[in-house]
């Protein structure tokens, strides 16, 4: 792991995380560039039986600098904006290692991916199958797709990360699809290419992710029975991380767990992982500004749900703790920013021992913190730090308060 403790003091890899925040402030996003670069690699390792693609998922975290990090690696990209394509075209991403999701994909971010010539569209609406083609056709081109499949598996996680049940707004109900497919296949500006599901995020175990692929493989093979031979075939992401005591499955388990149903499969293996790939390479470092007793103690910090959104939105936990310890007597502190919510809480009832200044780290930071961070209540947003070794980069300076209203107009005189 990159983040350990020499004397009780926390590093980041070979970098003091004491003297990244003194020298950076805080609140403070610090990743870790050896972290990142393994986990990719691990996923890469564990299919390398066959073709395969691993297409990281840029709403984790699109950091220009992670996602050229990537790139140079050879990953793929799963994008669901125009906003993503261009931060990927950006860091030096290959297009043709792109795979569009989402399910209210605009026209000028259907046209912007055609021009790019992305890997394939993945479809989520017979009405985005039409305008697709539509699109497609105006400009005398054929567009590559896949249809994300729906098929109604409980991935047994949060419901608001669960995205492959019938009641989900994600994709094609599985019953539905192969009529849509025969419809896909007859128009002329859609080339039919593969198939695609992704039935949520934060999975720990495997087998909804196999029964997802069982369901998956068997409309493959009525599709080609009738015609429609499939390129790839994508089974999504999800793999989870540790935040407190998940014990998440690996990618070399994931790899065995679907090798019984891959085996002597021709299509190109696809996969978007996300979280897996930077989330436990990622720490928000945030400084305690009060200690409030009473009824409840709250340790009261500079970060807040602007800088970190999922304990807030999820109810999600996260670990945290001292950056330096010290000898002072532990207690149960609500760890609470300074944003206008009773919400805005980053963890409760943590035994900690906290002075005034004392820096804390919450770990598991690097996947959906700064992605999701929001300038609420008139809030900069943090720095972001990547760590090489000793070495302590800035990939995205903090915002000023003139970065506030940038883009704003006074009415003057008027």
């Amino acid at each position: 792991m990159s983040f350990t403790r020499d004397n009780g003091r926390l590093f980041a890899e070979g970098c003091a995380v004491s003297d990244l925040a003194e020298r950076f402030g805080t609140p403070l996003y610090v990743y870790s560039r050896a972290q990142i670069e393994a986990a990719w690699r691990a996923y890469d390792a564990a299919f390398a039986q066959h073709e395969h693609l691993i297409c990281y998922a840029v709403k984790a975290n699109g950091n220009l600098a992670i996602l050229e990090l990537l790139a140079r690696l050879g990953s793929g990209f799963d994008i669901v904006s125009g906003g993503e394509l261009a931060r990927v075209l950006a860091a030096g991403g290959d297009p043709q290692r792109v795979v569009f999701s989402g399910v209210g994909k605009r026209e000028a971010e259907i046209e912007q991916a055609l021009d790019a010539g992305i890997l394939a569209f993945n479809i989520e609406s017979e009405a985005e199958l039409e305008r697709l083609n539509t699109v497609a056709l105006r400009r005398g081109q054929q567009a590559p797709i896949s249809l994300r499949v729906n098929p109604d598996v409980d991935a047994r996680t949060h419901p608001y990360i669960s995205t492959g049940l019938k009641d989900n707004k994600f994709g094609i109900d599985i019953h539905r699809a192969e009529a849509v497919y025969h419809q896909a296949a007859a128009l002329p500006g859609i080339q039919v290419t593969g198939l695609d599901f992704h039935i949520g995020s934060q999975l720990t175990e495997l087998e909804p992710l196999v029964d997802a692929l069982s369901r998956s493989l068997a409309l493959v093979d009525r599709l080609e029975a009738a015609g429609i031979t499939l390129a790839h075939l994508d089974i999504g992401g999800g793999l989870g991380i540790r935040y407190d005591d998940e014990q998440p499955p690996s990618p070399a388990a994931l790899a065995q767990a679907l090798e019984p149903l891959l085996a002597g499969r021709a299509q190109r293996l696809l996969m978007e992982p996300g979280r897996a790939i930077v989330g436990e390479a990622g720490l928000l470092i945030t400084q305690v500004e009060y200690l409030k007793p009473g009824h409840r103690d709250f340790a009261i910090v500079d970060a807040a749900m602007t800088e970190l959104l999922r304990p807030a939105l999820y109810d999600a936990w996260q670990n945290i703790e001292v950056v330096d310890p010290f000898a002072a007597k532990a207690h149960h502190y609500d760890v609470v920013g300074p944003v206008c919510e009773t919400a805005d809480v980053l963890g409760r009832e943590r035994l900690l021992a906290l002075a005034a200044d004392s820096l804390l780290a919450v770990f598991g930071a690097g996947a959906y913190g700064f992605s999701m961070a929001s300038q609420y209540n008139a809030r900069p947003r943090p720095a972001e730090i990547l760590i090489d070794g000793t070495q302590a980069h800035v990939i995205r300076e903090r915002e000023t308060l003139s970065d506030l209203w940038r883009g704003e107009h006074l009415l003057g005189a008027q």
